[in-house]
C-alpha cells in the first residue's frame, strides 16, 4: 500500500517537493531554485519552462532521496505562488509569453483607469479583492491586448489560461486537464465569491473569453492523473490550494476564528471566517480559503509588505548586521527600544492602511540610540503591522482571536513572537512542522484519496513546538501601540 504523499510547492523564486509520511512528517525534500527576469522597471516575469521543469526535477530528486517510486505514492498535492499569469496554445502546449508574476505592476493604468470609470465597487463586491495590479485579471487583460492575434485566438478556444496550478497540472496530465481550485480561481479578480464560478459580467468589463478559463474544481478531489512524467505516472494529482491558503489548511485552521501568520519577506496573514464570506470594512481581502466536498470556506486575508525585508535592509542597506540570524543577539543587548519607531514602509502600506505613497520612517532617534536599538525597533515593527492587521480582522468578523499560529522563516526569532504574544494578548505557536504550506497541499491531496480519513486524524498529528505566552504588562504594550500608530501617521503620504 502507498505510504507517501507528494507536494510541489512552486514559489516565487525556487520550486520545492516533499514526501511526507502518514503521519505528516517531511521525510525527503528538494528545492531548485530559477530566474528571475526584469524586463522593464516593476515588470516581473518568469520562463513557464523553468517552473514546470524545477518542479518535475524536485518532485524526482525528492522520491530518490526518500528511495521510493511512484508507486509508494497515494497522491500528489499543488500549491504555488498566486495570481501568477500563464496563457498557452491548447494544441501545442506552447506559452505565449513568460509568465506575469504576482509582482508585477505592469498594469497599474488599466487598473487606475477601471477605478476611474467607477468599476472598483463592483470587482469588490464580487470578488472580494481590490481593483490592483498584483491580481491576475488585468494581467490576462494585458497579454491579450499585447500578443498579436491572442484575442481573436482565445475567443475561438485554441488557447488556455492559468495560474500556476493550472499550468503544473496541464503539464503533469499531458495536456488533458485544464483546471485550477477554487482558493487559486478566488485571487484571479474573475471568480464571483458566492457563485463560486467566473463572473459574466466582469469577464465583460476585461474583455476575456470564458473559453479560455479553467475549470473550476474543489480544492480536494482527483483531478487527474500523472502522464508527463513516466516515473509518476498513474499517481493521482488529488489537491491543490493556493500558498496562503494551503499554509492555513497545513496549520489545521479549520474553524472561525483560528487564524495563522506566515512570516517571510513580507507576512500573508489570513483568518478562517467559516462558510460566509466576510466583506472588509478595513479594505482586507476576503478570499475562498478552500472548497471540499463541495462546501465552501472563507478567509480573510492581510499582508504586510516588509516583514522580514526589514531584516534584510538592516544587513545589506545599513550593514549593521552580517547575517540575518544576527538581529536576535543584536536586539537582546538592549532592554527596549530606547523611545524608537521604525516604520518600514519602503513599499508604501498595506492593509489596514493602504497608503502606497507612505514612505519609511524612523521615530525617536537621539544621541543614546545605538544599532540594538534599531535592530530591536525593526523586529517590532513586523510584530506591530500584524497586530493592526489582527485588530482590523477582528473588528470584520466579529470574531475573537484565541491564539495565533505561525510559520515562515522569521519564526526561528523567539524574540519577535515573544513581543507578538506581549501584543496580542493570546498565545503564538510555532508548529514542530514549519512546512505548513508544502503540508497543507499533502492534507488535501491525502484526503481526497482516503490516505487520511478526515480532518479529525490530521488534526492529532499538529503539535507545538514552542507556545509564547503574554508576559509584559498590557499597559505598556498599550503605550507601545500608541507610540507606533503616531509613527504610522508620519509615514503616511495621504492628502
Amino acid at each position: 500500500m502507498p505510504r507517501h504523499v507528494l507536494a510541489l510547492d512552486q514559489g516565487t523564486t525556487s520550486s520545492r517537493a516533499i514526501v511526507f509520511d502518514r503521519r505528516g512528517r517531511p521525510r525527503a525534500t528538494a528545492r531548485q531554485e530559477f530566474s528571475q527576469h526584469y524586463p522593464q522597471p516593476g515588470w516581473v516575469e518568469h520562463d513557464p519552462a523553468d517552473l514546470w521543469e524545477t518542479s518535475r526535477l524536485t518532485a524526482l530528486a525528492a522520491l530518490a532521496q526518500a528511495n521510493l517510486t511512484g508507486r509508494d505514492l497515494a497522491a500528489i498535492g499543488l500549491t504555488n505562488q498566486r495570481e501568477t499569469t500563464l496563457l498557452w496554445d491548447r494544441r501545442t502546449g506552447r506559452p505565449l509569453h513568460r509568465a506575469i508574476v504576482w509582482q508585477d505592476r505592469r498594469t497599474t493604468a488599466l487598473c487606475a483607469r477601471l477605478k476611474r470609470q467607477g468599476l472598483e465597487p463592483l470587482f469588490r463586491r464580487t470578488t472580494g479583492l481590490l481593483l490592483d495590479p498584483y491580481f491576475s485579471g488585468t494581467k490576462l487583460a494585458w497579454l491579450l491586448d499585447h500578443i498579436p492575434g491572442a484575442r481573436r485566438r482565445a475567443g475561438r478556444g485554441e488557447l488556455a489560461f492559468g495560474t500556476v496550478d493550472t499550468w503544473l497540472l496541464w503539464q503533469l496530465t499531458g495536456g488533458r486537464v485544464h483546471a485550477t481550485d477554487a482558493s487559486n480561481a478566488s485571487r484571479t479578480l474573475l471568480l464571483n465569491l458566492r457563485t463560486g464560478d467566473w463572473d459574466d459580467t466582469l469577464l465583460k468589463v476585461l474583455r476575456i473569453p470564458r473559453e479560455l478559463l479553467p475549470a473550476v474544481r474543489d480544492s480536494s478531489g482527483i483531478l487527474g492523473e500523472v502522464t508527463g512524467v513516466p516515473a509518476l505516472r498513474g499517481v493521482p494529482i488529488a489537491g491543490i490550494a493556493g500558498d496562503q491558503q494551503a499554509a492555513l489548511f497545513g496549520q489545521a485552521c479549520w474553524r472561525p476564528g483560528m487564524a495563522k501568520n506566515t512570516y517571510g519577506t513580507g507576512c500573508f496573514l489570513l483568518l478562517n471566517t467559516g462558510t460566509k464570506p466576510v466583506a472588509s470594512k478595513h479594505q482586507l481581502l476576503t478570499t475562498i480559503a478552500w472548497r471540499i466536498g463541495g462546501e465552501t470556506e472563507y478567509a480573510l486575508e492581510g499582508s504586510v509588505f516588509i516583514g522580514g525585508a526589514v531584516v534584510q535592509w538592516l544587513r545589506d542597506g545599513l550593514g549593521l548586521i552580517a547575517r540575518s540570524a544576527d538581529i536576535e543577539p543584536l536586539a537582546a543587548r538592549v532592554p527596549d527600544n530606547g523611545g524608537v519607531c521604525l516604520v518600514p514602509a519602503f513599499a508604501g502600506l498595506g492593509a489596514p492602511h493602504w497608503d502606497p505613497a507612505a514612505r519609511g520612517l524612523i521615530t525617536g532617534l537621539t544621541r543614546g540610540t545605538t544599532a540594538a536599538h534599531l535592530a530591536r525597533a525593526a523586529v517590532e515593527s513586523i510584530a506591530f503591522q500584524s497586530a493592526d492587521l489582527i485588530g482590523a480582522m477582528q473588528a470584520d468578523a466579529g470574531l475573537r482571536l484565541h491564539e495565533l499560529r505561525v510559520d515562515g522563516g522569521a519564526t526561528a526569532n523567539n524574540a519577535l513572537l515573544q513581543f507578538q504574544s506581549d501584543l496580542l494578548r493570546v498565545p503564538v505557536v510555532r508548529p514542530r512542522t514549519t512546512e505548513t504550506t508544502a503540508l497543507g497541499a499533502a492534507y488535501l491531496a491525502g484526503l481526497a484519496v482516503g490516505f487520511w480519513k478526515s480532518r479529525a486524524e490530521i488534526a492529532r498529528f499538529w503539535s507545538a513546538d514552542r507556545t509564547f505566552r503574554p508576559k509584559a504588562a498590557p499597559a505598556v504594550m498599550r503605550r507601545m501601540q500608541a507610540d507606533w500608530h503616531r509613527a504610522v501617521d508620519r509615514a503616511k503620504c495621504l492628502p
